[in-house]
């Protein structure tokens, strides 16, 4: 594959501000090379980019810093580029940008692994549901839409309303319908598997099957760690992913009201893909990958994050978007599969700068 944009996206400039990383205000920042450093993060990100470059070259950027031939050449170097020397190619095809003030927050995700079955039976009582036939997603405009409608809805004698929430699926919204796809043995496993949007259920026979982002209903993601914390039920430094997940199971009575405090509610498909996968279509790679909003940040764009929390600190490539990642200079770090990614991803809410990388072909602004 020679890296070259269609012909559509060979025109894309960079966008006017708005509600985009230009609008929010870039600035040039410190050669790439002093940044990236021994980043442990360095060769994997290289491995990642080059993963990533047909979206880059081939998707829009909504954040207004790059056009889709910039990438072309950072993309072709990254076939040969030796991995490492990781930290080289960074610092030699790309300049580093602030976007905003610069200060960043980074919390973390990982891909759980929980024990399932494909059938109901006992011990297994809690679904998985596929896509609803009746889920209607209404075409956005790229400008703001005043029309009251919801985006995600449900058609009721010729009107879309909105779909059912969180606590009207878990009363049976959608029994009957046969969407289940899988059947957990905890409800707590499916709502945190939902969180992070894909997972790896473990069935009874050994074998795994690998589940992922099908849709969702439309609401907007609601934290029930700031729920509970509010409530006075956690204490700020408690809430973090494992520690929700002990609240919860200590509380079953009320563990259900909590989790419908969050009305969003995520559809999953079985994807039979060796490895999971980001928004961008390619699959994501563990301490590499980071979730990002597309309006601040391209496509496939490497970021750097010096944050609180060393372990998050280095070179990571934006391949993923997520309901709560939203606005300048807000990650999610991507941390793998299993106990140990649980651990690090469940403690991450790491603070400090990042720094957006654009290709030097990019490097339209004031100071470069």
């Amino acid at each position: 594959y020679d890296f070259q944009p269609t012909p559509l996206l060979h025109l894309t400039v960079p966008a006017a501000p708005g509600d985009n990383a230009v609008g929010a205000g870039v600035r040039p920042g410190p050669p790439v090379g002093e940044l990236v450093g021994d980043s442990p993060h360095a060769e994997r990100a290289l491995h990642a980019f080059l993963i990533s470059c047909p979206s880059a070259i081939n998707q829009e950027d909504r954040s207004g810093l790059t056009g889709a031939h910039d990438w072309v050449e950072p993309c072709r170097a990254a076939r040969r580029w030796p991995a490492s020397d990781a930290r080289a190619f960074f610092a030699r095809h790309f300049v580093a940008v602030e976007v905003g003030e610069g200060r960043a927050f980074a919390t973390g995700y990982y891909e759980p692994e929980i024990p399932a079955s494909r059938t109901r039976r006992p011990g297994f009582e809690y679904p998985f549901y596929g896509r609803p036939s009746d889920l209607v997603e209404r075409p956005q405009s790229r400008a703001a839409d005043h029309s009251g409608l919801p985006s995600v809805g449900r058609a009721v004698d010729g009107e879309l309303v909105a779909y059912y929430d969180r606590a009207a699926i878990e009363a049976g919204a959608l029994a009957g319908q046969e969407l289940e796809i899988a059947w957990a043995r905890d409800p707590v496993d499916v709502f945190f598997l939902q969180v992070q949007g894909s997972g790896v259920l473990r069935l009874p026979d050994g074998s795994i099957m690998r589940v992922g982002y099908a849709g969702n209903n439309g609401y907007d993601y609601v934290s029930i760690g700031a729920v509970l914390r509010e409530r006075g039920a956690l204490e700020p430094g408690e809430t973090t992913a494992q520690g929700i997940a002990a609240w919860l199971r200590a509380h079953p009575g009320e563990a259900r009201e909590v989790m419908n405090a969050n009305r969003r509610y995520i559809f999953m498909a079985e994807t039979g893909d060796p490895a999971p996968g980001g928004s961008l279509g390619r699959y994501v790679t563990a301490r590499a990958t980071v979730a990002v909003d597309w309006n601040y940040a391209p496509p496939g764009a490497p970021v750097i994050l010096d944050v609180d929390q060393d372990i998050a600190d280095g070179v990571w490539i934006a391949q993923d978007t997520g309901g709560a990642i939203r606005g300048p200079n807000r990650f999610d770090t991507f941390w793998g599969t299993g106990a140990e990614a649980f651990r690090i991803a469940g403690g991450m809410a790491g603070r400090g700068r990042a720094w957006v990388l654009i290709p030097r072909a990019a490097a339209r602004l004031p100071g470069f």
